[in-house]
Formats: C-alpha cells, sequence, structure tokens
C-alpha cells in the first residue's frame, strides 16, 4: 500500500505539513521548520478536514506538526484520526495545553515527540531536527512526566509537576512540606516524623534553598499555589482527553 510519508531523498525539499488554526502562529511555524531544513516546502492548514484534503491532493508530508486544539476536532481525536490516515507519518505534537498525562497520551499513541506552544524557536528547531533523524523528542521538563508516574520511596505518587522547583524536593522535605503547610511548628514536626528538631531543621533550611525562599511561610504558599495550578491543568487535561 502506498504510504503518504517518505524519507526526504537528497536534494529533494524536507515537506512540512501544519495544523494549527492560529494564522499567526503557523505563519511562525513554517519560518522555523524552515530555518531548521536547508530545502523545505511547507503546506500550511487550519483545520483537520484541510490537512485530509492536502493529503488527498498528494502533499506526502516528511513531518506533520499537529495542534491538538483544532476547531473541527474534541480531545485528541485529530490525533487519532490523522495517525490512523497516515500511520507511518512522523507527527510533532503542538500544544498549549501542556501537561505528563497528554504527553503520555500522544507518545503511547504514537506521536514522534511533543512540544509546548510556548517553546522557543531554537527548542522547536531541536525537536523537529530530532524527529526527521527518527528519533523521539521530548522536552526536558516532560521527560520524567511522559513515563508511568513515579512513586516515592514510601509509595505516594510525587505531589508536584516535573520541571518545578517543589519537584526536586526529597521525599522526607515532602513529608515536611506537607506538615509546615499544616501550620505546625518544628517540635510537632520532629515528633511525627520520629527525628531530631536539629534534622527537621536542617531538612528545612535545604528545602527552603532548593525552593529559592527565605521562610516557611513563603515555602507553604509556593506549594499551595503550585499544587492548585497543577491540579487545575491535570482537571483540564483530563476533560480534553476525555473529549
Amino acid at each position: 500500500m502506498h504510504s503518504n510519508t517518505r524519507e526526504a531523498d537528497a536534494g529533494s525539499p524536507f515537506r512540512v505539513l501544519i495544523v494549527d488554526d492560529h494564522p499567526l502562529y503557523r505563519d511562525a511555524l513554517a519560518e522555523t521548520m524552515r530555518t531548521a531544513f536547508e530545502s523545505c516546502k511547507v503546506k500550511s492548514v487550519g483545520t483537520l478536514e484541510e490537512s485530509f484534503a492536502a493529503l488527498d491532493g498528494g502533499f506526502a508530508p516528511d513531518l506533520v506538526a499537529l495542534d491538538l486544539k483544532l476547531p473541527d476536532v474534541t480531545g485528541i481525536s485529530g490525533f487519532a484520526k490523522l495517525r490512523r490516515r497516515i500511520p507511518d507519518a512522523k507527527i510533532l505534537v503542538i500544544s498549549a495545553l501542556a501537561t505528563g498525562e497528554i504527553v503520555r497520551s500522544v507518545l503511547d499513541r504514537g506521536a514522534m515527540g511533543f512540544s509546548p506552544k510556548e517553546s522557543s524557536a531554537a527548542a522547536l528547531r531541536r525537536a523537529v531536527r530530532e524527529i526527521a533523524a527518527g528519533r523521539r523528542y521530548v522536552p526536558p521538563q516532560f521527560r520524567a512526566a511522559s513515563a508511568p508516574a513515579a512513586e516515592s520511596e514510601d509509595g505516594d505518587s510525587h505531589p508536584f509537576p516535573a520541571g518545578s522547583a517543589l519537584a526536586g524536593l526529597t521525599p522526607q522535605q515532602n513529608r515536611i512540606l506537607a506538615l509546615i503547610r499544616e501550620g505546625k511548628p518544628n517540635k510537632i514536626i520532629a515528633w511525627e516524623l520520629d527525628l531530631a528538631e536539629a534534622t527537621v531543621k536542617a531538612h528545612i533550611t535545604a528545602l527552603l534553598r532548593r525552593l529559592g525562599v527565605r521562610s516557611r511561610t513563603q515555602a507553604a504558599m509556593l506549594a499551595e499555589t503550585t499544587a492548585a495550578r497543577h491540579a487545575g491543568k491535570k482537571t483540564e487535561a483530563r476533560a480534553f482527553l476525555d473529549g
């Protein structure tokens, strides 16, 4: 069966299909593609239906840059439909809604890479070159999150998103931070965790330095806002994935 994708032949243009409903972003993305490849032919469309029309018209892309949020699709159904239409295509998913769950979902379904819409032009060029060379690309901040959720040593899922300063805390620092958020003083924290009070103070000093804050109150506020933001994104991502 004839495939809609092909390997770029020496001397022939590298073909990119951009599927995004924002004209300004399409133009910027097309320019990035032209700077990433010495010889590049770009076709830009704004809907999934238009992408199918381009394929029907004989455009055989080496790479598809696909926005997940399109006016004629729901959730990740657009990616799934395009994947079925061109199963051998190298697809780079681009989305403003970037969570570990969404990254995992599209990679598990065959995407060659994922790029948040706020990525720099340099990061995007790196992504498309990696994919063009046949390698998967995931931004550094999502590499841990794109794998099955890691567990801490006591079996609890990590409470904060990959890429945040809070994600770098040790399991013990996370326990202490949780108790700080409850308003408990060092003496009570030491008693609940069966630690010396001096050890608790050392952990708090280390986690404040790690978070770049000066007080327990600032650490608690950072944790609260980060957790709330992460929960909101997870809820939005779940609703998006569920269509």
